[in-house]
């Protein structure tokens, strides 16, 4: 296949981390050939604006690949086959270059073709959209460069929304939207639980419904309650039975065979 192969150099503000940049062009023999990328320690954000390509797995299962992603560090060979003609602009990390550009862990994208909305969400899409769209190299080097710079600079707030996150969900006793909250501080939902499970090991939401039966069960270890329907309701359940589930889901008991069992709720909480 001939290929015809083009390098540029990077923003300078972007030389910590990106590598270069690069585009493959060229048209599809008959007979298609595969190709064999050998791992080189750096990742990958690819986009094809021609056809995309094939991927032949170890064990011989064939993937159509996406037409945007970001391929891991590789730890073996990566074998392609173009389908089409090709059109590839390609952003070349340092070995370390796209760390500051993820919150999941880079252990987890090895030896993988991650689509860009499952790193970036809506904006991901958006700038997949806008480099097949382009009409010429440095029109996109110019669009993943401003990309770039700004998830730069968004992630100094990054520990300050997961912070945020963490206040509200504690200062509501665990009744907390998401979706509310994603839109009132301007994030994509799923940006957000990625940040937010990196960085405590729970999602927003598993958060939240934890300190929401912490908060009941406290309610039943120092009040006198008479009603567990109306404990459910107190704490925003959205009936009984949700209630009891829940309950069950982190306690292992229901709500009745719980109640009343001083010395076990004791072992747990501080009545203070």
């Amino acid at each position: 296949m001939d290929l015809n192969p083009k390098t540029y150099e990077p923003n300078i503000e972007l030389t910590e981390f990106v590598k270069r940049y690069w585009t493959l062009d060229g048209e599809k023999e008959n007979i298609p050939i595969k190709n064999t990328i050998v791992p080189d320690g750096t990742m990958k954000l690819i986009f094809h604006y021609g056809d995309t390509y094939k991927h032949h797995s170890q064990n011989g299962e064939i993937t159509v690949l996406p037409k945007c992603f970001l391929i891991g560090q590789l730890t073996k060979p990566y074998v392609i086959e173009p389908v089409g003609v090709t059109g590839s602009f390609v952003v070349q990390f340092k070995p370390n270059g796209f760390l500051p550009f993820t919150s999941i862990p880079i252990k987890e994208l090895e030896n993988t073709a991650v689509p860009l909305d499952i790193l970036f969400g809506e904006y991901g899409i958006k700038l997949g959209n806008q480099i097949l769209t382009a009409k010429s190299t440095p029109e996109r080097i110019q669009i993943v460069e401003g990309f770039l710079l700004k998830q730069l600079a968004d992630r100094k707030n990054n520990d300050n929304i997961v912070k945020s996150t963490i206040e509200t969900i504690f200062s509501t006793n665990g009744h907390f939207s998401v979706n509310e909250f994603s839109k009132n501080n301007n994030i994509n939902r799923r940006q957000l639980a990625r940040k937010f499970s990196s960085a405590i090991g729970l999602s927003p939401k598993q958060l939240a419904k934890t300190i929401r039966i912490q908060t009941t069960l406290k309610v039943l270890l120092n009040e006198e309650v008479t009603k567990l329907t109306d404990l459910a309701y107190e704490n925003e359940y959205f009936d009984q039975a949700h209630f009891i589930k829940e309950f069950k889901e982190f306690t292992g008991l229901t709500p009745k065979d719980f109640f009343g069992d001083a010395l076990k709720m004791s072992l747990i909480f501080d009545k203070k």
